[in-house]
């Protein structure tokens, strides 16, 4: 290595600057493999329920359920995180055959309180974000199979808003009166077993 154009000399280790020979090169600490920010944070979200619709579980046989986000504003989120929110008459539908988006009609979502002018319409449409082999599926169940798209329940996914949806089938009479006959008599028995 020649004198003028090499800083370090590999062979005893120190510096070429004049008055640093005594200082050792400095070693390098050997590269871990970059395990990103948030690390330390469990895989595992917390899932904190909003609402359930208890009434689709009682007037639909669901067939398949699948989880799909929500196109919200900010708003809407805070409305949910207060629980101001109602699934009664809400069902999902595709706007026409050759559209791929899924859409939320009939959800609504009171208008948040501290929300001037930046608020929200409680009844509007709301995207839904599914894959697309989920989208082909309930198309099929749509289509062909005459089924419907109804949300079972909203929930909040670590800080994310999903929404259960379930292709269903609606229920009979004599088939809602052997659910409720069957829901009386375990809690006959429950309570039975409870008084022993």
């Amino acid at each position: 290595m020649a004198e003028g154009n090499g800083l370090l000399n590999r062979r005893s280790g120190t510096n070429r600057y004049r008055g640093f020979e005594s200082l050792p090169l400095r070693t390098q600490k050997p590269r871990v493999p970059y395990a990103g920010l948030f690390s330390s944070m469990p895989d595992v979200r917390t899932i904190r329920t909003i609402i359930t619709n208890r009434k689709a579980l009682f007037e639909y046989e669901v067939l398949d359920r699948f989880e799909a986000g929500i196109a919200l504003m900010g708003t809407e989120v805070k409305s949910l995180r207060a629980g101001k929110v109602n699934l009664a008459d809400s069902y999902a539908m595709f706007p026409d055959r050759k559209s791929d988006d899924l859409y939320l009609v009939g959800l609504h979502i009171s208008p948040y309180d501290f929300g001037q002018r930046e608020n929200h319409e409680p009844l509007r449409r709301r995207k839904l974000l599914l894959k697309h082999h989920e989208l082909r599926r309930m198309r099929e169940g749509i289509e062909e199979k005459g089924l419907t798209v109804v949300p079972l329940s909203i929930y909040f996914s670590g800080p994310y808003v999903k929404i259960e949806l379930g292709l269903v089938r609606g229920k009979k009479l004599y088939d809602k009166r052997a659910a409720t006959k069957d829901r009386e008599l375990k809690r006959e028995m429950k309570r039975v077993k409870s008084e022993e």
